[in-house]
């Protein structure tokens, strides 16, 4: 039972990193409609940002947060340059963007950073808190796990008054829902995009340099592996739900630390975990568990 407990709590640290970058995934296509496959290599530069700034001796913390601001603007200059020139066209045009920038932006990070191996420094105190004892045993989570926990309930918090207590919110979600209606309103699209690029690369960002902070070293590989998973957190709990890519993502970081632990007898059977989501969720419930259903007249 410990070992169990212990697992899942592990699969939860896990899990919010997952959330975090399908959160980011999310809402570049809640306002977009467009899946970014570079989104892991967007934040990717951005964890490489945080770490050079912090070997200046600059805190963990403030680094993370100028490494946001400048992925924000990086985000948002992206979309100006790169994918603006191809919205409205075909969608295999914008994922052979996408794919491109991945490429692009992987090659560039180790040029300008370099192949050796990294260490970012955690911006959470080190150890761990005993929740109960029973039996003699005791199950404890460490503090970096509620760190990452509170982390991502600032951002679902963040985001849900962003998007539906603010003006700004509401120009977004309506250039969501019908950028022709929205500019017939006075609302620039334009500008909408560009802010929901920033803001999805800002996430993208902060998860990074988290995920980076929880492992020893980390290299231009970090965020491959996560984008996968994160990419089974957003289908399983819906490209149009926030909350649906908070939830299934630390149901697919559970599910990852059970797979690792209880069935190994296959090497790399961590991978097909995620995959196999994907498709259980494609062929069963195409909207993913948070999803709804359109409807369209005819």
């Amino acid at each position: 039972m410990q070992l169990f407990v212990s697992q899942v709590l592990n699969g939860i640290g896990y899990g919010v990193v997952y959330g975090s970058v399908a959160l980011a995934l999310v809402l570049i296509f809640r306002v977009t409609g467009v899946l970014n496959f570079a989104q892991g290599e967007m934040a990717l530069f951005s964890t490489y940002v945080s770490w050079k700034l912090t070997t200046t001796g600059m805190p963990v913390a403030l680094a993370i947060a100028l490494s946001m601001v400048i992925a924000f603007i990086g985000g948002a200059l992206i979309e100006r340059v790169f994918i603006r020139p191809v919205e409205g066209r075909s969608p295999l045009n914008v994922v052979i963007v996408t794919l491109g920038m991945f490429l692009a932006i992987n090659s560039l990070t180790q040029l300008v950073f370099g192949t050796d191996p990294q260490q970012m420094p955690s911006p959470f105190p080190s150890g761990s808190i005993e929740l109960f004892s029973s039996g003699g045993e005791s199950i404890e989570v460490s503090k970096s796990t509620i760190g990452l926990i509170v982390v991502l309930l600032v951002e679902c918090a963040a985001l849900w008054f962003l998007l539906q207590r603010t003006r700004l919110g509401l120009r977004l979600r309506a250039v969501a829902s019908n950028p022709d209606s929205a500019r017939l309103v006075g609302i620039n699209s334009g500008a909408m995009l560009m802010l929901g690029w920033g803001l999805a690369a800002a996430l993208g960002a902060l998860a990074g340099s988290l995920v980076a902070s929880k492992q020893t070293a980390f290299d231009a590989s970090l965020m491959q592996i996560i984008l996968v998973y994160a990419f089974a957190a957003a289908a399983l709990g819906g490209f149009e739900s926030l909350i649906g890519a908070v939830v299934a993502g630390l149901i697919v970081g559970v599910a990852y630390t059970l797979t690792i632990q209880y069935i190994d007898a296959l090497d790399g059977i961590e991978l097909v975990m995620p995959l196999g989501l994907i498709l259980a969720v494609l062929l069963v419930k195409p909207n993913g568990l948070f999803g709804r259903r359109t409807v369209e007249r005819v």
